[in-house]
């Protein structure tokens, strides 16, 4: 397991999630949708992997809902890095991490394009490809 640190700018949001393969051999997914290419953001996951996204001050971090209003953004209110993106479902928490605040040397980006799929098709694949029972706290 390749257990991969990061965080916003200002330390607030820390994460440390365990990936599978090498890091130079993933591709991060930069979405298409308005939100995701304001903030250049481009994400990795694995689903047999594992996600800890910790806070310092949790009254600083952001939750943003768009779309499908199905997943959360998480960003921070202090230094404004947009960190991960979570959905919760009946199953646990499923996320994945903008590759940009992992340290780390990933692969070339691919484009992909979720705002084109249905709310039910999103949701199945996040829970097919994206870390699976994802810690989100203090």
């Amino acid at each position: 397991m390749n257990m991969l640190q990061g965080s916003c700018h200002c330390k607030n949001i820390q994460l440390e999630a365990g990936m599978t393969a090498s890091p130079e051999t993933i591709q991060p997914r930069a979405c298409d949708c308005d939100f995701c290419v304001k903030h250049h953001a481009a994400y990795v996951s694995d689903p047999q992997g594992s996600l800890k996204i910790k806070f310092r001050n949790e009254a600083l971090v952001g939750f943003y809902k768009q779309g499908s209003e199905t997943a959360e953004f998480l960003f921070c209110k202090n230094c404004g890095i947009l960190t991960a993106v979570i959905h919760k479902a009946s199953t646990g928490i499923y996320g994945a991490v903008n590759s940009r605040v992992l340290e780390a040397n990933f692969a070339d980006e691919l484009s992909v394009s979720p705002k084109k799929l249905s709310k039910d098709v999103k949701t199945q694949r996040w829970q097919e490809v994206w870390f699976p029972n994802v810690l989100v706290g203090p």
